[in-house]
């Protein structure tokens, strides 16, 4: 497995393997911010904006063939109090590439990048519940408590977040 950061100069198969990711994780339940009706072209709208943002750094995770299984995204803080902190986004792993280590070296490569950058804490959210909660626990984030009805499911269903930092 190959973990690369992307540059400036994201290639057509690179927008089409986080479009395919991004549905596959709405299709399999992932909360992720969008709603079951997703379609091919929105998702590729959506892409293109996340990763024109200045600031914002991807990660991909390829297979063997250079298939995108996997993703991540850092969000630094943008505003002067908020220099030491980054938000984590769309963790993404294809169904079929789950269970070998691809969120593992995708959050692995995120975190030692914040550190470049003099991001000393880390924030996220997930689905209160779902089996990402366990995961990041695992690997030291600190749970630091729920909100209810925070965001709808992919099928509408309004489901609470639980909140994670991790300093590094």
């Amino acid at each position: 497995m190959l973990i690369e950061l992307l540059g400036t100069d994201v290639s057509a198969d690179d927008v089409a393997g986080l479009v395919d990711l991004l549905l596959d994780a709405v299709a399999s339940g992932a909360s992720v911010g969008f709603l079951e009706s997703l379609t091919r072209d929105e998702a590729e709208v959506w892409w293109r904006a996340a990763l024109a943002e200045p600031e914002s750094r991807t990660w991909v995770a390829r297979d063997a063939t250079g298939r995108v299984v996997g993703t991540v995204r850092l969000l630094p803080a943008s505003m002067p109090n908020g220099r030491h902190r980054a938000g984590v986004a769309k963790l993404l792993v294809h169904r079929d590439a789950r269970g070998q280590g691809c969120a593992a070296a995708l959050m692995g490569a995120l975190e030692d990048h914040a550190r470049t950058l003099d991001r000393t804490l880390l924030v996220l959210d997930t689905e209160t519940g779902s089996p990402a909660e366990g995961i990041y626990e695992r690997w030291g984030w600190q749970r630091n408590g729920a909100i209810p009805d925070f965001a709808a499911s992919p099928n509408g269903q309004l489901a609470s977040t639980t909140l994670f930092s991790k300093r590094l």
